[in-house]
């Protein structure tokens, strides 16, 4: 299933992806620094929500407390729980 997710606290404002599961295809952000979310969305490509937590959960940017990396953490398992919940 397609998702668009808005984002907090970041320079991107939006993050789409695809769930097959709980495994995550097509990832692309709107906004934010284009190269590095670029490269992030290659190397996430076709992971599970829990690698991708694994990987990225936490992480921050700046003095921020959060980054487009674990917006797109939360994301996906907040897509992923509603995915399981039928909503």
């Amino acid at each position: 299933m397609h998702h668009d997710m808005p984002t907090e606290m970041v320079c991107s404002q939006q993050i789409s992806f695809d769930l097959e599961g709980n495994v995550v295809h097509n990832v692309s952000f709107v906004g934010g620094c284009n190269g590095n979310l670029k490269a992030v969305s290659k190397l996430v490509e076709g992971m599970t929500v829990e690698q991708i937590e694994g990987y990225l959960k936490g992480n921050l940017c700046g003095r921020r407390p959060t980054s487009c990396a674990d917006q797109l953490a939360r994301a996906v398992r907040k897509a992923y729980e509603q995915e399981k919940k039928g909503a």
